[in-house]
C-alpha cells in the first residue's frame, strides 16, 4: 500500500519525517492515536533495508503502542519513532539532539522512550533539546533500565498463561525455551530460574548465550534450533514475526509468551496457534512492562507503584484469555477487542471548555 493508504487503513493520526543532513538524521515518527491520551513510544535505531520498511515498521509499532497502553490501563496512546542507522556505528550526539528538536517541535504529542538500538544515555541526549522524553537516567528523574521491568511483566503474563493452561502459574520444573538473550531475555531467564523452570536458551550472539549458561545453567542450542526444543512454554524475545508458517509446524509447545513485539508475521499465524491448541499471550499485553515503568516517570517515579501495576499484567492477561473463551475467538484478536473498548468509551466521554476563552 501507499503511505496514506497505510496511515488510512492503520487509524494513524500523523507522520512525520525527520532530515537533518548536518546530524546524519533520516526518521520517521508515527502517532496512532491520541484518545487515551499523549502519544508514547521508542526510539527504534536499526538499518533498514528501504524508507519503505522503516515506514510500515513505525505505522505497525505506534499502533501495537496504543493497543498496550489500553490494555495497561496508562492514560496513553501510541507513538514510535524509528531511525534509519546501524545503532553499532552511526550513534552521534547531534542525531539523538537534532531528533529531540523534531519531537519538541510535536509539543508533547510523542513522548520518546528506548526500545530495540537506543538506551537511556541516548535519552539523556534527547532530553538536552526536549522535556518530552522518558525512560532517562536516574540523575535526571528516571527509574534506571526498563528492561528489567518488561522481563518481569513477561514473567507474569507467563505464570497467567501458565494458570489457563494447567489450572496454576507454579512454573516450578516447566520447560522453557527462551529466544533472545538481550536485556529483556536475561532478566527474564532470573525470573523464570528463580521459579524452578527449567531453561533451553539461544541467541545470534554467543557471548550472551555463554553468560545465560555460565550463571543460570540453562541448556543451549543454535538459534534455527530453538523451534524444535520440546518444551512447554516457548518465550520470543528477539524481534518480530517469528510465528509464521515455516516455525509453526515446529513448535511443540503449550504456550507461546515472550516479550517480541509483533509476533505473528500475519493474523492467520495467531488464528493457526489456536487451531493447534497453543496458547498465544498477546505479545503487546504481555510486555508492558517497559512503557508503564517509563510512563511512571511521567508521574515522578514511584518504584512500588510501577511494580504493582506490573504485576497486573498477570490479570491484564487473563481478562483478554477470558474475553476468547466468551467470544470463541483467539486471545490475540480479544486484546484487540479489549485495547479498543477502552479506547471507544474514554472517546465517548463529553469535552467541555474548561476556559478561559482568552489567553495571556
Amino acid at each position: 500500500m501507499r503511505i496514506f493508504e497505510q496511515v488510512e487503513h492503520l487509524g494513524h493520526e500523523q507522520l512525520v519525517f525527520c532530515y537533518s543532513g548536518e546530524a546524519g538524521l533520516k526518521a520517521v515518527i508515527a502517532i496512532h492515536d491520541t484518545t487515551l491520551g499523549p502519544s508514547l513510544g521508542g526510539v527504534r535505531m536499526w538499518p533498514y533495508t528501504s524508507e519503505a520498511e522503516a515506514v510500515r515498521d513505525a505505522l505497525r509499532l505506534s499502533m501495537a503502542m496504543t493497543y498496550k497502553s489500553s490494555v495497561a490501563g496508562l492514560d496513553h496512546g501510541g507513538g514510535k519513532a524509528v531511525v534509519i542507522a546501524d545503532p553499532r556505528t552511526d550513534k552521534s550526539e547531534a542525531l539523538f539532539r537534532a531528533l529531540g528538536r523534531f519531537i519538541e517541535g510535536l509539543q508533547g504529542r510523542y513522548i520518546a522512550a528506548e526500545d530495540v538500538g537506543t538506551r537511556i544515555e541516548d535519552m539523556d541526549i534527547i532530553r538536552s533539546e526536549t522535556r518530552y522524553v522518558t525512560g532517562v537516567c536516574e540523575g535526571f528523574g528516571g527509574g534506571g533500565n526498563p528492561a528489567v521491568t518488561t522481563a518481569f511483566g513477561v514473567f507474569r503474563g507467563i505464570q497467567s498463561a501458565a494458570d489457563e493452561v494447567w489450572g496454576s502459574g507454579d512454573l516450578a520444573g516447566k520447560r522453557v525455551a527462551v529466544q533472545g538473550l538481550g536485556n529483556v531475555g536475561a532478566n527474564l531467564c532470573r525470573y523464570l530460574r528463580e521459579a524452578g523452570a527449567h531453561l533451553t536458551v539461544t541467541d545470534i550472539y554467543p557471548e550472551r548465550v555463554e553468560a545465560v549458561v555460565g550463571e543460570l545453567g540453562a541448556a543451549a542450542v543454535a538459534p534455527e534450533a530453538i523451534y524444535d526444543v520440546e518444551c512447554d512454554i516457548f518465550s520470543p524475545n528477539a524481534l518480530g514475526a517469528v510465528m509464521n508458517d515455516g516455525t509453526i509446524p515446529r513448535l511443540k509447545c503449550k504456550v507461546v509468551a515472550g516479550a517480541a513485539n509483533n509476533q505473528l508475521a500475519e493474523e492467520r499465524h495467531g488464528e493457526r496457534l489456536a487451531d493447534l491448541g497453543i496458547l498465544f499471550a498477546p505479545d503487546y499485553v504481555v510486555n508492558a512492562g517497559g512503557v508503564i515503568h517509563v510512563a511512571d516517570e511521567l508521574l515522578g517515579f514511584n518504584r512500588e507503584r510501577m511494580m504493582a501495576r506490573t504485576s497486573r499484567i498477570y490479570d491484564n492477561l487473563k481478562k483478554v484469555l477470558r474475553k476468547a473463551r466468551e467470544e470463541g475467538i483467539p486471545p490475540f484478536r480479544a486484546a484487540d477487542l479489549v485495547a479498543e473498548e477502552r479506547i471507544r468509551q474514554v472517546g465517548r466521554i463529553k469535552r467541555v471548555f474548561t476556559g478561559p476563552f482568552f489567553k495571556g
